[in-house]
C-alpha cells in the first residue's frame, strides 16, 4: 500500500510545542510536545503493535470481529483497552486501536511534556495546558474549513475520535462526511465514533446516532456531519477557524 502523507497535518515548531512524524509500519502518528520524542514514541509504538499482533495470533476473531469478543484474562493493557471499548460501544475490538494506541503514546509523553498531541489517522489523545482548536475535517461539505472545536484544558486529558463513510480508509457501514465522539478516554472516543458513523446513513439519522453515543458512559460531547447537515449534542463548543477571535 502506497502511503499518502494526510494534508491536514501541520508540522511547523513553535514556543509552544515541537510537531513530529513516526510511522511504524500501518501506524501513522502525528504528534506535539515539548521535544521530539521519536525514538522514543517509536519504540512504544513497535512494542504495542507486536502485543496486538500476538493477541490476533492467538485470537483471530479479535481482528475480524464487527460486535463484543470474550475477554482474555491474560491480555495486555493495550487489547484490555480495546476490549473495554469495544464492550462499551457494542462494535468489535480493532475500531479502538487507532486511539488506543494514541491514548498509550500520549499518556507516555505526558509524564515529561505539560502538553501532549497525538494524531492516528484522524484519531487524537491530548493533554493541554491553554486552550486549542481541533479542526474538523469534512471536504466536501457546507463546513469544510469552517469547523473546529475549542478544548479547554480542563477537560484534558480528552480523547477526540472521528469516523467517516466518505474520508479515509476505515470500515464504516454510514454515510457520515464526519462523526466526531469526545470521550474520557481516546479509545472509548475511537469505538463509539466508528457506531456513530455506522448509524449516520442520511441527514435525518444524526438525531438517532448522537442520542446513542451521548449513552455510553465516558463520551462527554458528540457531532455529525452528512451532507449538509450539521447535529451537535454535549458538552462540546464549536468555533469557526476563520475567525481570528477564535485563536
Amino acid at each position: 500500500m502506497r502511503h499518502t502523507e494526510r494534508a491536514y497535518r501541520d508540522f511547523s515548531d513553535s514556543d509552544r510545542w515541537r510537531a513530529f512524524h513516526v510511522r511504524v509500519e500501518t501506524t501513522d502518528l502525528y504528534i506535539r510536545a515539548a521535544a521530539d520524542y521519536s525514538s522514543r514514541v517509536r519504540d512504544l509504538v513497535s512494542r504495542l503493535r507486536g502485543e496486538i499482533l500476538a493477541h490476533i495470533a492467538q485470537h483471530r476473531d479479535f481482528l475480524t470481529a464487527l460486535a463484543p469478543i470474550a475477554r482474555i484474562d491474560t491480555a495486555s493493557y493495550i487489547v484490555n483497552s480495546m476490549l473495554d471499548a469495544s464492550e462499551a460501544a457494542g462494535v468489535g475490538p480493532m475500531a479502538a486501536v487507532a486511539g488506543a494506541i494514541a491514548a498509550a503514546v500520549g499518556s507516555d509523553l505526558a509524564a515529561d511534556s505539560n502538553e501532549v498531541i497525538v494524531e492516528n489517522g484522524g484519531d487524537i489523545w491530548l493533554r493541554l495546558a491553554s486552550p486549542a482548536l481541533v479542526d474538523v475535517y469534512a471536504p466536501g461539505t457546507p463546513f469544510a474549513g469552517r469547523l473546529a472545536l475549542r478544548i479547554d484544558p480542563a477537560k484534558t486529558p480528552l480523547g477526540i475520535c472521528t469516523s467517516s463513510g466518505r474520508v479515509g480508509p476505515s470500515l464504516s457501514f454510514g454515510r457520515a462526511d464526519a462523526a466526531t465522539v469526545l470521550a474520557t478516554d481516546a479509545a472509548l472516543a475511537d469505538a463509539v465514533a466508528t457506531e456513530t458513523g455506522n448509524r449516520a446513513r442520511r441527514p435525518e439519522d444524526a438525531g438517532a446516532a448522537l442520542e446513542y453515543a451521548l449513552g455510553v458512559p465516558g463520551v462527554i460531547g458528540a457531532l455529525v456531519v452528512i451532507r449538509d447537515t450539521l447535529a451537535v449534542r454535549g458538552d462540546i463548543e464549536l468555533v469557526d477557524p476563520s475567525d481570528d477571535g477564535a485563536r
